[in-house]
């Protein structure tokens, strides 16, 4: 599923960050990142994953080193990249269909554009039919897939996902998970995700990078090596439990350093 090209589409060289406080959350990363891969970080709290979404997003800059997306500066190319967060953040005033449409509706986009784009997203995610409710009205589940949709509806080429379905019950997390690796499939996007979840990180992703803490800096890199696509069953098989094993292996290596 992925399609090498001779600039990476995310590329991260001696990479620091120093807070202001003089506390360093990340040390020397180097790492570069393909059109169309889904590499998941994992790592111990404080060990900077949610700061390196930040760099690679534009939303907060590296101290030292360089961060590029697509050969430019995260600022000159957020167009292309969407954020999704751990908290769905819809604004609990405007309805599914308000809120999947809200930055489009910021960049003052034509409404006949925007409804239509909108429309066809939620048909996508599967809330078609919940398009006029308030999300007080909505699952857990539904709240994300609207998040997810607000993210998609601007055709983004890349996703930064930063632990979106950490507070969600283990069997709509797993759905969540399958209806993700479909639009993946549908969409090729290249995706950074965070979580702390293993099996998560195994099921999703076709490289896994774990980061160790104070600083944090990349301990080591996994290539996921089970077959496309992946599905529920997917997780029944040895080869999964194999690949969470070696997964699990490396990751408590970086808690006992």
């Amino acid at each position: 599923m992925v399609t090498r090209k001779s600039v990476p589409e995310i590329a991260l060289e001696g990479v620091g960050k120093r807070f202001r406080d003089g506390a360093v959350a990340l040390d020397g990363i180097s790492l570069n990142v393909e059109r169309g891969e889904f590499v998941t970080f994992l790592g111990p709290s404080g060990c900077g994953k949610s700061t390196l979404l930040k760099l690679v997003s534009g939303l907060s800059p590296a101290s030292v080193g360089t961060v590029e997306v697509n050969g430019i500066t995260p600022k000159n190319a957020r167009e292309m990249m969407s954020f999704i967060f751990q908290d769905a953040t819809l604004l609990p005033w405007r309805t599914v269909e308000e809120n999947v449409g809200l930055e489009m509706e910021l960049e003052h986009a034509a409404r006949e554009v925007r409804q239509e784009r909108v429309a066809k997203m939620l048909e996508v995610v599967g809330l078609g039919h919940v398009a006029n409710r308030y999300p007080r009205q909505l699952s857990g589940g539904m709240k994300m897939r609207a998040s997810i949709a607000r993210a998609l509806v601007t055709r983004p080429r890349i996703l930064l996902m930063d632990e979106p379905f950490a507070a969600l019950d283990e069997m709509t997390r797993d759905r969540m998970n399958e209806e993700l690796l479909r639009l993946y499939g549908e969409q090729k996007w290249t995706v950074l995700f965070v979580t702390h979840s293993v099996a998560e990180a195994v099921f999703l992703s076709t490289r896994i990078v774990i980061l160790a803490a104070h600083p944090g800096r990349v301990a080591h890199e996994m290539e996921v090596e089970l077959p496309w696509p992946r599905t529920a069953e997917t997780r029944e098989t040895p080869a999964f439990d194999a690949q969470v094993a070696q997964a699990s292996r490396l990751l408590r290596g970086v808690y006992q350093a």
